[in-house]
């Protein structure tokens, strides 16, 4: 194991860049949280099989609580993917990114479909992730997204019957360098992850947002 004591390694990673600390400490918070809510899935399961409920295994309560389980460990999934760190080898399955947004849509007013045919790198995966966050900000009242792969990349077509077109904070995906962005709330933080990673993989990113849809593409 590395000894952060001892002289750096030159080959290593270098842990003085904040967006990788960052990664690794986001990919470590989702491991050791997704362990005790699966525990809490299974003892729920446990009292279902045993009726240990008074108001039983069917009621309200016990619906409220597997739901909010499920939806706990359907998201740590997904930010452990979008914010975590990739190996250049990594690669993600279309089963897994199908799960993934079935997640997305069991959770919240957004209906997602996928189009395209075998894996993917697991960096267009996170970039794909950290894309429907920012579209999910802009359509805070549901609506559709398609995910395609084309010649060139990845497009993400989103339609609403209304967004929440915010131009400022939509800025920190524009490739212009120099210009003053807004700070984004911690509700906001993956539209500055999602520009960070993408200057540093040479994606640069186009979007377009009105008031009844928009798209990402990289």
């Amino acid at each position: 194991m590395d000894d952060l004591t001892t002289k750096r390694n030159p080959t290593s990673h270098d842990l003085s860049d904040p967006e990788r600390l960052a990664a690794l400490v986001t990919s470590r918070l989702c491991h050791d949280l997704i362990s005790p809510l699966g525990a809490i899935g299974n003892g729920l399961e446990l009292l279902q099989m045993a009726g240990g409920l008074r108001s039983g295994p069917d009621s309200p309560e016990m619906a409220l609580i597997s739901d909010s389980v499920d939806a706990s460990r359907a998201r740590l999934r997904w930010f452990r993917i979008a914010f975590g760190p990739v190996a250049p080898e990594q690669r993600s399955s279309l089963t897994e990114m199908a799960a993934l947004l079935a997640d997305m849509e069991r959770g919240g007013r957004l209906r997602v479909r996928i189009d395209a045919e075998g894996d993917m790198p697991r960096i267009e995966a996170r970039m794909i992730l950290l894309g429907l966050m920012c579209l999910e900000t802009a359509l805070p009242w549901g609506g559709s997204i398609l995910v395609c792969r084309g010649a060139v990349g990845w497009r993400l077509v989103a339609e609403a019957a209304r967004t929440r077109p915010d131009p400022a904070l939509w800025s920190w995906l524009d490739a212009a360098a120099g210009r003053e962005l807004p700070a984004p709330s911690p509700s906001e933080v993956h539209f500055p992850v999602f520009a960070t990673l993408s200057a540093r993989e040479a994606r640069p990113i186009s979007w377009e947002l009105d008031e009844k849809g928009g798209e990402i593409s990289f």
